[in-house]
């Protein structure tokens, strides 16, 4: 029996394929949802049974705490009891999480030897090890990825560097390096977009997805951001975020991206369509984690702007640009690669597909031990 401990859009994208591979084996599994984000699009996309269990109702916004991260983590900490609560009611042999968030964390103590002593299952943080050495870049990410690992009885790391993270820190538990899932979730959603989806009218356009609360919460960041996007002299499309809009609309800098023609904002738009349009597009402008990830198995450049980065991988695939927010160095790239770019020698450090059969082979492997 697999307990799977998930909060936000960005866990169960990753999750996914894995809990569709217990569902192919007819293998059961008890779904606990903390309420961090609404997750019932993404279920009925990818045809995921529902929670058994959701500890919080969801919010309607696309942030439950939109800029207010005190308020985020006096949440994660009633949030404990109630997580080992329904662990120790679905009584199971592995506790699976997933990634950096608060949920992620939380579940991470609430099923540990911390404050369960006795345990008879094993506690699993699937994508351990990242870093960006940076406690506050992201933040509380970096702080919440390293309770997970520390608190964690079997750590599956996506990279060659994710595993000499954890050994450098000497982390106590087993650490399997797979890969990431993200290759597996990004197959399945291009198979359903296939069906149902057109290529976008532009030949030629960039995504932008900004909502990293270091910068939304920050006015000069943020002018820096708008300045770096408004060198783009390709079409833009900007899923965008509830809490960076409110953001912009506050810094006064709403209306100066909203007059520019070539910007197309939306609400945030389903995964399946996210990938679809990632998929097609010329590059990326973006402050997110796991779209990085997302770029280097597309094969599509990414400018990060951010300080500091986790996915450090990336960084060496001539492919990914941390720009440090140096809105010159930005706009170098932006014109190197409205030119256009060419591959060479590129290898994603992240694997390939395939990544969540190997898990679960191995967790039924060690149960049978």
């Amino acid at each position: 029996m697999f307990a799977i401990v998930l909060g936000t859009k960005a866990e169960l994208i990753k999750m996914m394929p894995v809990m569709l591979e217990l569902q192919r084996r007819n293998m059961d599994y008890y779904f606990i949802h903390t309420g961090q984000h609404s997750i019932s699009d993404l279920i009925e996309d990818f045809g995921l049974k529902n929670p058994d269990i959701v500890l919080y109702t969801p919010p309607s916004l696309s942030s439950r705490f939109m800029v207010r991260t005190h308020k985020a983590i006096f949440w994660s900490i009633p949030l404990i009891p109630k997580i080992r609560a329904a662990i120790r009611a679905s009584n199971p042999s592995y506790v699976l999480y997933h990634g950096d968030t608060l949920s992620t964390s939380a579940a991470a103590i609430a099923s540990s030897f911390l404050i369960n002593p006795h345990k008879r299952w094993k506690n699993v943080h699937l994508e351990a090890g990242l870093r960006s050495y940076d406690l506050f870049e992201p933040f509380p990410e970096e702080i919440s990825r390293r309770i997970a690992d520390r608190f964690s009885d079997i750590l599956f790391a996506p990279s060659k560097l994710s595993v000499q993270n954890l050994r450098r820190e000497r982390i106590r538990g087993k650490v399997i390096r797979v890969g990431n899932t993200i290759a597996d979730s990004i197959l399945i959603s291009l198979n359903i977009a296939r069906k149902r989806l057109k290529r976008p009218k532009e030949r030629r356009y960039v995504v932008v997805n900004i909502h990293r609360h270091e910068n939304i919460k920050c006015r000069e960041r943020m002018k820096k951001i708008v300045e770096i996007v408004k060198s783009v002299s390709l079409p833009i499309y900007w899923p965008i975020h509830d809490n960076t809009r409110q953001q912009l609309q506050k810094f006064g800098l709403w209306q100066e991206l909203e007059s520019i023609e070539s910007i197309h904002f939306s609400p945030l738009t389903p995964y399946v369509e996210f990938i679809w349009l990632l998929k097609h597009s010329t590059f990326l402008i973006t402050d997110g984690g796991s779209i990085q990830e997302e770029s280097l198995f597309l094969r599509k450049p990414c400018i990060l702007l951010r300080k500091k980065t986790e996915r450090q991988e990336g960084l060496n695939t001539g492919i990914n640009f941390l720009t440090g927010l140096d809105v010159e160095y930005a706009r170098a790239i932006i014109k190197k690669l409205e030119r256009g770019l060419t591959f060479k020698n590129f290898k994603n450090p992240y694997g390939e597909a395939g990544v969540s059969k190997k898990i679960i082979d191995w967790l039924l492997a060690m149960q049978k031990k």
